[in-house]
């Protein structure tokens, strides 16, 4: 599995504040001592900036961290400096989303709920740049498209993630992009949910009222126990991580509640099989 350097910078920032913290010391302390302002110290400590690593090597060496403990923090914040394939995406891909997209790079295992379009690491070329044209424009929509094809290869690397999605009814119902491009949507969902590493679960109509109702969102989780589960948010212009641990379990929670209303994953499949035969 590839290393994500947004994972990286995410983990080194969370072990230096842990350090400082257990050192005793204040924010305005250590930024006077790393000769750094205040607001750049405390924007590496919530991953919102890159840190280099020699500048990682003086707050260790200020928080007594030295030998070996300091040498693997030196590289994962090496590590961090690297460059993701994402980010040669960044005149089209929005500084928030190639954050997402930088998690679900390295991410061991994801769970999805989504009420109204198939989930990105599952959309067929046509079904997306339908979606974007829809959404956004013309403006990048090929460079867009390629793009969301390429995360796709999460599937398929080695080990590949663990993906479980719960889809609403509504998103095999809705013609998005006409019958032949939906056609074509529903039998390769069909198809990646045979996969050992997908499960689909449809939720019908008739479940009724659920508690996502208005919730879309995407829990991530590390092979690395280092690396903290987030629940990522997002709309048309921002997103939003959640960290604490509080509302990873709350969404794990919710995930596992619509499971258990949604079809069974071979009903699932037979369900996404009829649509497309309807659209065909």
């Amino acid at each position: 599995m590839t290393a994500s350097p947004t994972v990286r910078r995410r983990r080194i920032a969370r072990e230096l504040r842990q350090l400082r913290e257990r050192a005793g010391m204040t924010l305005d302390v250590a930024a006077r001592q790393l000769d750094m302002s205040k607001s750049n110290l405390s924007r590496i400590e919530n991953a919102q900036i890159g840190i280099k690593p020699r500048d990682v090597r003086a707050a260790l060496a200020l928080y007594e961290v030295t030998g070996a403990d300091a040498e693997a923090l030196i590289e994962i914040a090496r590590g961090a400096q690297q460059r993701g394939w994402w980010q040669t995406y960044s005149d089209v891909l929005p500084e928030w989303f190639e954050f997402y997209v930088g998690l679900e790079a390295e991410a061991a295992r994801l769970r999805t709920y989504e009420a109204e379009a198939v989930p990105g690491l599952l959309q067929t070329e046509a079904y997306a740049r339908e979606v974007y044209r829809r959404t956004a424009g013309e403006e990048g929509l090929e460079r867009k498209v390629a793009a969301r094809l390429r995360r796709q290869e999460v599937l398929r690397r080695e080990p590949p993630v663990e993906l479980s999605v719960v889809l609403n009814e509504a998103v095999l119902r809705r013609p998005v992009g006409g019958r032949a491009v939906m056609a074509e949507q529903l039998t390769h969902m069909a198809h990646v949910a045979r996969s050992p590493n997908v499960t689909i679960h449809v939720l019908p109509f008739a479940a009724g009222g659920h508690p996502a109702m208005s919730a879309p969102y995407v829990i991530l989780n590390f092979a690395d126990a280092a690396d903290a589960s987030v629940v990522y948010l997002d709309n048309l212009t921002m997103g939003l991580a959640l960290e604490e641990a509080a509302h990873v379990h709350g969404y794990s929670l919710v995930h596992e509640e619509l499971c258990r209303l949604a079809l069974p994953p071979a009903d699932s499949i037979a369900c996404l099989e009829d649509a497309s035969r309807h659209f065909a």
